[in-house]
């Protein structure tokens, strides 16, 4: 199940690995009650499919699946994914052995069923929250040689103001505050258009491209904006001197 919570201006994409429909429709309630919507992977396959082509921002395992089990999907998340996404754990299995193996393997959080509503929804939320840019709700974001100024919504280049649309100026911040991470086109296309992600549009790769000849991105300002095989971009900040790819914009290697 994938749904969408709304943290701040952003779409937050979080998907749910749950093989018992029941279950599922319980969850999808409460989170639809709270104004959410969502979307179910009833095992680890089909989830492992979107998760390559897609972007989360948390996930919620079930630990016994049909085709592999929770622990094995974490393991594959760890390995494949290059964003450590925050994973919660909803699982009949409450052994203190149990929840120990899940955290010291890679899991944030971890839920017994019967799951309370509020307390999912409080605790992926704070899940969320720790996960969030650090410069989320900051007036101004500065990454040389760009400033953004939120409030004005203007973005300079060395004090000189770039010309640019409001959709390009979205896209710009929003890719500058996720500096490092793989983000998909539908991914981009619902946060800054509010677009369906399954609509067929080269509206992203349009944008994309005005920006990375607008804001001048190449390795002599050190920054990198790069296009991933049938996935979305990324963009990195490199060693102007080496090439390497340096911290991104809120300091995180």
């Amino acid at each position: 199940m994938t749904f969408i919570i709304r943290m701040g201006d952003e779409i937050v994409q979080i998907a749910l690995v749950e093989d018992d429909p029941a279950q599922a429709e319980l969850l999808q309630s409460w989170l639809k009650e709270a104004g959410h919507d969502c979307y179910h992977y009833p095992n680890g396959k089909a989830f492992i499919y979107d998760a390559k082509r897609h972007t989360f921002d948390l996930c919620i395992l079930d630990w016994m699946l049909p085709d592999t089990s929770g622990p094995d999907l974490l393991n594959w998340l760890r390995e494949n994914i290059d964003w450590q996404i925050p994973v919660l754990f909803t699982t009949s299995r409450d052994s203190e052995q149990d929840i120990v193996f899940a955290l010291t393997h890679g899991a944030d959080d971890y839920m017994i069923k019967p799951v309370k509503p509020q307390e999912m929804i409080a605790r992926v939320n704070a899940l969320l929250r720790r996960s969030a840019p650090a410069d989320a709700n900051d007036n101004v974001l500065e990454v040389a040689p760009y400033l953004f100024d939120v409030q004005s919504r203007s973005l300079s280049i060395n004090n000189e103001t770039i010309g640019l649309t409001q959709k390009e100026y979205d896209l710009a911040l929003f890719l500058f505050r996720h500096t490092g991470r793989l983000l998909s086109r539908s991914y981009l296309l619902e946060n800054i258009w509010g677009l369906n992600s399954g609509l067929q549009t080269r509206t992203v790769d349009t944008h994309i491209s005005r920006i990375r000849k607008k804001l001048g991105l190449g390795p002599e300002v050190g920054w990198r904006l790069s296009s991933v095989y049938q996935h979305g971009y990324r963009l990195e900040h490199i060693d102007t001197k080496d090439g390497t790819t340096g911290q991104d914009a809120s300091g995180r290697a």
